[in-house]
């Protein structure tokens, strides 16, 4: 999934800045070049050598999306990395040299460099949060508030960062939600309903107080979201969860917990210390601080 998202968002990004392709056509590599006009003043025999570096520190990734960027330019640039993607950077650092042909250098440099820096900074804010969390075994979850098209992109990133991917979309899990529950008449129904539509599939429901916790609980959730617990609410659930046993002959034995809402970096670490297993914090992926990037061209 991720490789052909790849493909399919460079080239989306490369039609904003180079022109779509005509809808029965598909336009070689030597023609989608053509489109940059300023390009055009460089001989296209030229060749030329760049260096793209950081001007600041943090954690890189991006590597796929920029090859794929001068590889549906035509392949006349060659790339030699110095970093990897989750590497931690420092200010200065060289992550790629580049050389080849001067125009598609330059045609493809913005492309590559928004992507780079974009998930570079999703990288960096989830490490940020990561390391908020030391001493603790709760693990770092993202949402589904990511820019459209970059879906699986900036949860790739939040990898790179230390993170761990919730569910990818309204597919691969179950998280039902106040709005579910209403709809379904109560948890119960919500989570009968699931399994029976796929029993392979992990079932999440968010609660809002401790009445909804015994319900989840009592419907055998897989995992319980705590939306907007104060600190004294989530160390209850923990207890109740930890202590929880069926009526029955049952195996389950409670719920996975995660913490969502209020989750800041002056927050998570009381949270991650109640004993939750799960904070999910929507900022990885929307509230994003591109890194900082300059790319150096040097003619041959």
């Amino acid at each position: 999934m991720l490789e052909n998202d790849i493909r399919l968002s460079v080239k989306a990004a490369l039609d904003e800045d180079l022109g779509h392709q005509d809808a029965h056509h598909n336009q070689s590599s030597h023609h989608r070049s053509q489109a940059d006009i300023t390009a055009q003043l460089i001989p296209s025999d030229k060749h030329a050598q760049a260096k793209l570096i950081t001007r600041e520190e943090g954690v890189f990734c991006g590597k796929a999306w920029a090859e794929q960027v001068f590889n549906q330019l035509g392949g006349e640039v060659a790339l030699l990395w110095h970093v990897d993607d989750g590497d931690l950077l420092v200010p200065n650092q060289v992550l790629c040299e580049l050389s080849g042909s001067a125009r598609t250098i330059l045609t493809g440099e913005r492309t590559a460099m928004n992507f780079i820096q974009t998930l570079s900074g999703v990288a960096t804010l989830t490490k940020t949060y990561v390391d908020k969390l030391a001493g603790t075994h709760a693990q770092l979850l993202d949402t589904r508030k990511t820019l459209p098209g970059l879906r699986t992109a900036q949860k790739y990133a939040v990898t790179c960062g230390g993170g761990v991917n919730h569910r990818i979309g309204l597919y691969d899990a179950f998280l039902i939600k106040e709005n579910h529950i209403m709809a379904c008449g109560n948890i119960m129904n919500a989570v009968t309903t699931a399994r029976h539509l796929h029993q392979d599939k992990v079932v999440e429901v968010e609660v809002e107080n401790m009445a909804e916790l015994s319900q989840a609980l009592a419907a055998q959730a897989d995992i319980i979201m705590l939306d907007n617990f104060d600190i004294s609410m989530m160390l209850e659930a923990v207890e109740i969860n930890s202590q929880y046993k069926t009526d029955d002959s049952s195996s389950y034995r409670g719920a996975k917990l995660e913490v969502s809402g209020d989750v800041t970096l002056e927050t998570i670490a009381n949270f991650a210390k109640t004993g939750v297993d799960y904070i999910s914090v929507g900022a990885l992926t929307k509230h994003i601080r591109a890194l900082d990037l300059s790319l150096r061209l040097q003619s041959e």
